[in-house]
């Protein structure tokens, strides 16, 4: 099983109001994930030494933010697996950071869009809803969250139930 490290990140906006970061993956064929809503990460490489050096590497690949300079990882939550047998067999680490930055994000080809969202609207059990999503053509009923044009949902939206939980 492929192992993957995704990073959490939150920053103080005006008035103190945490917001968190979202990436939007961009569209590559064959890419089970592609053009979905997502925390910056990915899988683990060869000169890695742990999970957390794989999200600190691959969020700055993907936004251009070093976590290891501006930021701070304080956490991590409960290692996920996709549901579906459809998807690759891949275990994913969730790390939870706090960022320190306030430059514009420099975005690899790998991310079509990045937008930070505030925390105290997802934390808010009535913007969840059962909805349907498309995800490589077939029709899926999933808990959303419904951002502008943005839908989060699927491993992410699991990542985000589990932080939730644990905040409750």
């Amino acid at each position: 099983m492929r192992k993957a490290a995704v990073a959490l990140i939150f920053r103080l906006a005006k008035g103190d109001a945490l917001e968190l970061l979202f990436i939007k993956r961009a569209e590559y064929e064959g890419d089970p994930w592609s053009g979905q809503i997502a925390f910056p990460g990915g899988r683990v490489e060869a000169g890695d030494v742990s999970l957390a050096e794989t999200a600190i590497r691959e969020t700055r690949e993907e936004t251009g933010i070093d976590l290891a300079r501006e930021g701070l990882i304080i956490g991590t939550l409960d290692d996920l697996r996709p549901r579906s047998i459809r998807l690759p067999a891949i275990m994913v680490r969730p790390y939870v950071a706090l960022l320190d930055r306030s430059e514009p994000l420099v975005l690899s080809p790998e991310v079509a869009l990045s937008f930070w969202l505030p925390f105290a609207a997802m934390a808010d059990a009535e913007s969840w809803h059962e909805d349907t999503v498309f995800a490589r053509g077939i029709q899926i009923n999933a808990r959303v969250f419904r951002h502008e044009q943005h839908v989060i949902w699927g491993m992410t939206e699991r990542i985000l139930a589990q932080l939730l939980a644990l905040l409750a």
